[in-house]
Formats: structure tokens, C-alpha cells, sequence
């Protein structure tokens, strides 16, 4: 079973991991937009003008998720310990 310390541990580094991969996730987005625009367009099908919308919603979804279930518990066991 895992103690407070370990389990805190676990939730920071859960927290840098998920941040590092929104960061770079967006930071991708940001640079090579038109080409990874196109891909998706003809992968999945989706309109090209709707994509950015969709780009949107997933980032501040999983952005949220960060929060909740990795900030959140940390900040909380963080103050516990």
C-alpha cells in the first residue's frame, strides 16, 4: 500500500508529465498548425474549418482534467504531509 509520501510523489510527477505534454501538444499546434490541420482533415474527415474548434475543446478538456484529477490531489496531499 502506498503512504502519503509516495503517493504524493506519484501525483507530482503524473502533474509534470501531463503538463510537459500539453505544453508540447499545444506548442506543436501552435508551430505546424496548417500541417497537422490537413492531416486530421484527411484522416478522420473532419471539416478543415471546424478542426480548430475541436483543437480547442480538447485542450481545455484535458487541461481541466490536469487540474482535477492531478493539481488538485497534489496540492491537497502536499498540504497534508
Amino acid at each position: 500500500m502506498l503512504n502519503l509520501t509516495e503517493l504524493t510523489a506519484f501525483l507530482g510527477w503524473c502533474l509534470f508529465i501531463n503538463t510537459g505534454f500539453l505544453l508540447i501538444s499545444g506548442g506543436l499546434l501552435l508551430i505546424m498548425r496548417d500541417w497537422i490541420i490537413s492531416i486530421h482533415s484527411k484522416m478522420v474527415g473532419v471539416p478543415v474549418d471546424s478542426l480548430p474548434t475541436l483543437y480547442f475543446q480538447y485542450f481545455a478538456n484535458y487541461k481541466i482534467g490536469v487540474i482535477l484529477l492531478n493539481f488538485t490531489p497534489y496540492i491537497a496531499l502536499k498540504m497534508m504531509v
